[in-house]
């Protein structure tokens, strides 16, 4: 039992020191000043939003027959999936609160409005993350601008001050799970 309690201790520490690595990361980003890409950050933020960047990329790629047009489905399968995994059962076993722009010092220029849902994981990195594994799993040539989008969408949640970077971070493998599950099922579902 003390073995248990040591090691139970020990899990404790381990998150403390995680969580304050987290919250001066979240600080730094802040204390950054970035008047260039403020309002950028805070627009494509806003844009992903419903997973409404994927949902234009995968109505583009529907328009073309064959490949681009399973990586269509293929890509938002993976955003459903991720998203319900992200939003009914992280969020509500997780229960972390938002961050404290207030106290973090975001610059209001790059706030947006705070979700009042729980803050870990990030649903719009997760999805963001599993749309492009998904799509990617039938357009590897989509893999490395789709990958750079959704850790630009990631960034700016952290940036607009309504995530941790380790709530992105959880949403980035969170979503890459999902779109890779989803991408197995497809390979192995008969036809196309």
């Amino acid at each position: 039992m003390r073995a248990l309690t040591r090691w139970v201790l020990a899990g404790q520490r381990v998150v403390a020191d995680l969580s304050a690595v987290d919250e001066a990361v979240y600080v730094a980003v802040a204390a950054t000043p970035t008047p260039t890409l403020d309002e950028r950050l805070r627009q494509l933020s806003t844009a992903a939003n419903h997973s409404k960047i994927s949902i234009a990329v995968a109505c583009g790629l529907a328009l073309v027959p064959g490949r681009p047009r399973r990586a269509a489905v293929v890509g938002l399968a993976s955003v459903a999936t991720a998203s319900a995994a992200a939003n009914l059962l992280g969020k509500s076993l997780a229960r972390r609160h938002r961050p404290d722009r207030v106290a973090g010092k975001v610059p209001e220029a790059r706030h947006v409005p705070m979700p009042a849902s729980a803050s870990f994981p990030s649903g719009h990195t997760a999805s963001a993350f599993a749309f492009a594994t998904g799509v990617a799993s039938r357009l590897p040539w989509a893999a490395a601008p789709l990958g750079l989008l959704a850790a630009s969408v990631g960034y700016s949640r952290v940036h607009t001050g309504v995530h941790y970077p380790g709530d992105v971070v959880a949403g980035a493998l969170l979503g890459t799970v999902a779109g890779s599950v989803v991408a197995g099922i497809d390979e192995w579902w008969p036809g196309d």
